[in-house]
C-alpha cells in the first residue's frame, strides 16, 4: 500500500465520524477518538499480517486493545470509512470483513461460533450499521444498508433493506434514523 492510498484511507475514516457523529465538532476532536486510534493500529497490524510477519502483528493487535477497549483481530479485513462509536467492548474476528461506510456501536461483537478452519467470522457489506451490544455471529453476510438492532443476536443471513425513503436517501444523518423499511434479519433475536 502506497503512502498516498494509506491517507486516502485514513481520511475516509475521519469523515465518516464527522458524518456520523453528531458531537465530532472538528478534526483535532475526531484525531482523539479510541475508535479511530484502533482502526488506524489495526491497519498497521494488518499489513504485518499480510507479510506473514509473526508476533508483531498480535503485539500492536493487543496494544490496540490495551488502549481502546476494541479488540480487532490483525486479519479481519476492513474497508475505509469505517467507525466505532464508544467502541469499549466491541470484538472483531480473524475472518471478519468489514465493507465501506460500515458504523458499529460499543459492545459489538463479530464473533465465531466454533473452531473450524477457514471463514467462520461474519461479513458486513458496505452502509451496514450494527447497533449497541449486537452479536453477529457465524460466517453469515449482514446485507449492503441492513441495521442490525442493538442488543440483537444473529446468526442466520441478514438482507439488505427494500427501500428508503426519499428523505433518508437526501440525508445520510437521517438516514440513520427509523424511517428505513427493512426485511426481517432471520436468527436476529433479543438475549
Amino acid at each position: 500500500m502506497s503512502i498516498s492510498s494509506a491517507l486516502r484511507i485514513f481520511r475516509d475514516d475521519v469523515r465518516a465520524i464527522i458524518r456520523n457523529d453528531p458531537a465530532a465538532r472538528n478534526i483535532a476532536e475526531v484525531v482523539l477518538y479510541p475508535g479511530l486510534h484502533a482502526v488506524l493500529l489495526h491497519r498497521l497490524a494488518h499489513a504485518l499480517w499480510r507479510r506473514k510477519i509473526p508476533f508483531i502483528p498480535r503485539l500492536v493487535s493487543q496494544l490496540g486493545r490495551f488502549f481502546t477497549g476494541i479488540e480487532i483481530h490483525p486479519g479481519a479485513r476492513i474497508g475505509r470509512g469505517f467507525f466505532i462509536d464508544h467502541g469499549m467492548g466491541v470484538v472483531i474476528g480473524e475472518t471478519a470483513e468489514i465493507g465501506d461506510w460500515v458504523m458499529l456501536y460499543q459492545g459489538v461483537t463479530l464473533g465465531g461460533t466454533g473452531k473450524q478452519k477457514g471463514k467462520r467470522h461474519p461479513t458486513l457489506e458496505d452502509n451496514a450499521v450494527i447497533g449497541v451490544g449486537a452479536i453477529v455471529l457465524g460466517a453469515i453476510t449482514i446485507g449492503e444498508g441492513a441495521r442490525v438492532g442493538g442488543g440483537a443476536v444473529v446468526v442466520k443471513e441478514c438482507a439488505a433493506p427494500l427501500y428508503r425513503s426519499r428523505r433518508a436517501s437526501a440525508d445520510r444523518r437521517y438516514a440513520r434514523s427509523s424511517h428505513w423499511a427493512h426485511t426481517s434479519c432471520r436468527g436476529a433475536s433479543r438475549p
